[in-house]
């Protein structure tokens, strides 16, 4: 009977949050977090930018508060200078690197929906970090071809950030391995993909979930193998997987 009532407070009680894709079994604890060490932290543009994205009809796509509170600690921590993103929608995590980096501190931004980038380039624009910004719209993948074919960009990158087409994300590492540095890092976001990287074949889970779940498990596979990177995998946000460059 008290797993029943726990179990009815807990649906009862499932946090509301744009963008909520903690893998806590508790949304109070998800909303202490929040509510005690990141919005009382978050600058002001990227509230500003969370909320105009919270109206948007694809707001689940957002990185989470807590994640772009991370990745702004993140790269202040590693000295990040020279950055790229696959994956931008309406710009949340772009901010929190562009806020992170020095005055002539650079990403290189790639989406395939310039729209959704406009949404955010407004508060971008008043954050006063739009200098920093090089967006392109369109695939990823052949822009980086070209990077790697012109042999100025190998090791060059500090922080890689790709939030982007899970079926990609093998094919993106082949590449963003040769283009960061040395000691620089790569996260790849969404590794956990909604917990459902451990639930059962038979579980009942939603098409897009299930469709690049394999792709999720591939990745992780291929990443804990690789010799040329060390890894962390973190449960923040949808999960994160951060690979140091080793060679």
């Amino acid at each position: 009977m008290a797993e029943n009532v726990e179990s009815k407070e807990n649906q009862n009680g499932r946090h509301q949050e744009v963008g909520h894709k903690s893998l806590l079994q508790s949304d109070a604890l998800y909303q202490y977090i929040l509510e005690t060490s990141v919005y009382p932290k978050e600058p002001e543009p990227m509230k500003e930018l969370r909320e105009i994205t919270a109206n948007h009809p694809w707001n689940i796509m957002t990185t989470s508060a807590d994640e772009g509170q991370f990745l702004n600690m993140l790269l202040k921590l590693i000295n990040a200078k020279n950055t790229m993103e696959i994956g931008v929608y309406t710009g949340y995590s772009l901010l929190a690197t562009a806020l992170a980096l020095p005055h002539d501190g650079k990403i290189l931004a790639m989406d395939i929906n310039r729209e959704n980038y406009e949404l955010g380039l407004p508060v971008i624009k008043k954050a006063g970090v739009e200098h920093k910004i090089d967006f392109r719209e369109g695939p990823a993948l052949p822009v980086l071809d070209e990077m790697i074919q012109d042999g100025k960009y190998h090791g060059t990158f500090d922080f890689i950030f790709v939030d982007a087409d899970k079926d990609n994300y093998i094919n993106y590492h082949k590449r963003l391995i040769d283009l960061v540095k040395i000691g620089g890092v790569i996260g790849y976001d969404n590794t956990l993909w909604n917990g459902s990287v451990v639930a059962p074949p038979d579980a009942p889970l939603r098409k897009y979930v299930r469709y690049y779940r394999d792709f999720v498990l591939e990745l992780n596979k291929a990443l804990a193998a690789d010799p040329r990177i060390e890894i962390c995998q973190l449960p923040v946000g949808d999960g994160i997987t951060l690979c140091r460059r080793l060679t």
